[in-house]
């Protein structure tokens, strides 16, 4: 950490302490980060589009198939099943990592 994510974290916890943020207005509320202020305006009305749609791009994609060949795992009895599960969530992971480096390299 930094000095000022230290500082930060530091006023944060203060805050807290002090029962600064007990009553905030949107407090548990879930945060709409979905409203696409963070995606450049020459990109949203097509990811909006795209979304909507049901697209996920391919590493979101492979992201949910390895939690949920994850879950599976977890529920298998079956020691085939379990194993077939293993093989097939070690090839998501690798294809997932082998994305994620692609897309550093293209950065």
């Amino acid at each position: 950490m930094n000095a000022l994510e230290i500082i930060a974290e530091n006023k944060i916890r203060e805050a807290l302490d002090n029962g600064e943020l007990d009553n905030l207005s949107l407090s548990g509320q879930p945060l709409d980060l979905d409203d696409g202020q963070f995606v450049p305006l020459h990109l949203r009305l097509s990811q909006k589009i795209l979304r909507n749609a049901g697209y996920l791009p391919p590493v979101l994609q492979l992201k949910k198939e390895i939690l949920q060949l994850s879950e599976r795992l977890a529920e298998a009895t079956d020691e085939c099943a379990r194993d077939s599960i293993k093989r097939r969530l070690f090839e998501k992971k690798l294809r997932h990592d082998v994305l994620m480096d692609s897309e550093r390299s293209a950065s």
